[in-house]
């Protein structure tokens, strides 16, 4: 085990391998989850409805 100044020493130069995103990555990306999320509400919402109407028709049959 590695005492706590090596350890250290060793996370920084791990950390400057890291590539970070640019701003504009970060923001289509976060634009692109946005968009994303929102059609998979929409499409979740429109299987939901369409249950709910079908649903609705066969129990109202018997009812």
């Amino acid at each position: 085990m590695a005492n706590p100044l090596q350890f250290i020493q060793q996370v920084r130069s791990e950390v400057a391998k890291v590539v970070w995103p640019s701003r504009r990555e970060v923001l289509l990306t976060s634009a692109m989850v946005f968009v994303m999320a929102t059609l998979t509400a929409i499409f979740f919402f429109l299987v939901d409805l369409s249950i709910r109407e079908a649903l609705k028709a066969v129990l109202g049959m018997f009812g």
